[in-house]
């Protein structure tokens, strides 16, 4: 009999994301500056409105900040940039796809967030990831 881990709670979904993030080059994470990777089970309403998006699913996460191709050195008073991770369409596309493991997955949407976080667009990163 095949049995089924359960599902990783917040916390642990969490604990895995910031295994994700730890597991980068550090030279990466220093360019990230102060990023802050945050998890939730779903984006909020307001967020799926702004993107036009029905179904929770659809996203899978979300960077939220300036990017550093925007930033000056005389901003202040700002949030911390922060880069969403959304758990249940996250585990809602493994279990979908069932050929990639679940923490390669959550390392492939950090950095695709943290892309975001460098000024490139959605196109930038799917170009880039067909060439590579």
């Amino acid at each position: 009999m095949i049995r089924h881990s359960p599902l990783p709670s917040l916390d642990e979904f969490a604990a895995l994301a910031a295994q994700a993030w730890e597991a980068m080059p550090a030279g990466f994470r220093e360019m990230c500056g102060s990023v802050v990777i945050r998890v939730d089970d779903f984006a909020e309403q307001e967020t799926l409105d702004y993107f036009g998006m029905d179904d929770p699913y659809e996203l899978t996460g979300l960077y939220h900040g300036v990017d550093l191709s925007q930033k000056s050195t005389l901003d202040s008073g700002s949030m911390p940039d922060q880069v969403w991770l959304y758990r249940k369409p996250i585990l809602a596309e493994w279990q979908a796809r069932g050929d990639v493991r679940l923490t390669d997955l959550i390392a492939h949407v950090l950095v695709h967030e943290i892309g975001h976080h460098f000024g490139l667009s959605d196109d930038d990163m799917h170009r880039i990831e067909d060439e590579a």
